[in-house]
This record gives C-alpha cells, structure tokens and sequence, in this order.
C-alpha cells in the first residue's frame, strides 16, 4: 500500500483491491508505523483507492464526529455496465443488509436493519469494455451503507463492471470502484485537508480520459 501522508494524528493512504478496510488495513498500518492504528470509514474490500485512518483516539473520536455530521466528504469513480437514464441524478433507496450472504438489497418497506442511503452522481465518459458498453461516473456518498454504489446502481441495470455480487461479471476485470477525493477538517488543528487520487485501470477510462472528463464538467459549471 501506499502512504500518502501522516502527521502524527491521522495517515491518508491508497487502500489495494483485496485487503479489508478495517482490520486488515489497520493491522498493516500498525506494523508499518509501529503505533496503534484507528479505521474511522469503511471502503469495500474489492474497491481501492483513498482512506484516512486515525493514529489516536481523540483524533479517531473527531473524524467521527465528523462522519456523523456530514462534514466528511468521500467522492468515487465507478465504471458502470450501460448507461443511466439521466446523466446526473441523485438516488434515495432503503438497504438491507444480509449479513449472512453479505449482500444488500434495495427493499421497499422499512423493517428492521433497513438504513436509507443517498447518492449523488454525474456521467463523465462512455466507452466499450470488453465488447460492453460501458460508463464512468463519479459519485459522491452521503450516507456510507454496505455495498451501496454497488447494489443502488446495479438496481437500476447498471452494475459496476467487474461487479461479481452484484451481476457486472467482466471475463479479466475486477471491480471498477475507486475512492477518488476525501476531503475533511484536521483532527487537531481544523484546517480544511483534501486528497485526490485517479485510478490506475486497464481500461480505456485512463488518467488522461478521465482529466478530460473533469475538465469539460468544470466548464459546463463555471
């Protein structure tokens, strides 16, 4: 895994495919820092991409806080199988998490375990994978649910490519979810941080593709 700072109070790093988030990661970390370590968000443990961990408990406690408040941003990049309705949107679901076959479902009464889950997202690009049509979006997350970018669009006919769980099956292509932007105050001193990291896929949705897709949606809303 890669670092991509530490300060003492919290260590931003890019999590790999295959390591779970909160205890493999952690124990990792731990050995690598030699310090105790403190997993204050989750990312699934096929995504990759960024993750803040806390190096103490205070510092643990007000990422939390923030978490709870809205105040920790988490932005991602996915690729889908077809194309949405609408370029943009936002989708509300409730999800039910089957913690026996780890799987989420979107579920249309409230019952118990049922969490409401919120989305937002914007198509940046579309081209064929593997002889599928494809599309990359980028979504930001107001509520972290298990699975949930990937079961709210693979609800609509849009699963993420690579998407075994969730029927995005792609013959040579593992899930395309990557976290992207995390942005959140300091722990200690309150400055504003934000931290971007852009993929490295075998994709035609490389580093360069996906600049010009930011790019041209900056443009649209200046």
């Amino acid at each position: 895994m890669t670092i991509v700072y530490e300060d003492g109070q919290i260590c931003v790093v890019i999590k790999p495919q295959g390591i779970d988030s909160e205890r493999g990661m952690c124990e990792a970390l731990k050995s690598m820092l030699s310090r105790d370590v403190y997993a204050v968000h989750r990312l699934d443990k096929d995504a990759a991409g960024l993750m803040v961990y806390a190096l103490t408990q205070k510092s643990a406690a007000a990422l939390c806080t923030q978490m709870s408040c809205g105040g920790f941003k988490k932005e991602y990049l996915a690729v889908l199988l077809g194309r949405m309705a609408d370029q943009s949107g936002t989708l509300e679901d409730m999800l039910y998490h089957d913690r026996a076959k780890n799987k989420s479902y979107v579920v249309k009464r409230p019952r118990k375990g049922v969490k409401s889950a919120k989305l937002s997202y914007i198509t940046l690009a579309e081209d064929v994978v593997r002889g599928r049509e494809t599309s990359l979006v980028g979504v930001r997350l107001y509520t972290g649910r298990t699975h949930q970018i990937r079961v709210q669009f693979s609800s609509r006919g849009c699963p993420l490519a690579g998407d075994v769980r969730y029927g995005g099956k792609i013959p040579g292509v593992s899930l395309c979810l990557w976290s992207h932007k995390i942005s959140f105050s300091h722990p200690l001193s309150g400055k504003q941080m934000s931290f971007v990291k852009l993929p490295s896929w075998d994709l035609p949705y490389d580093n360069e593709c996906i600049n010009r897709a930011f790019a041209r949606l900056n443009d649209v809303q200046q």
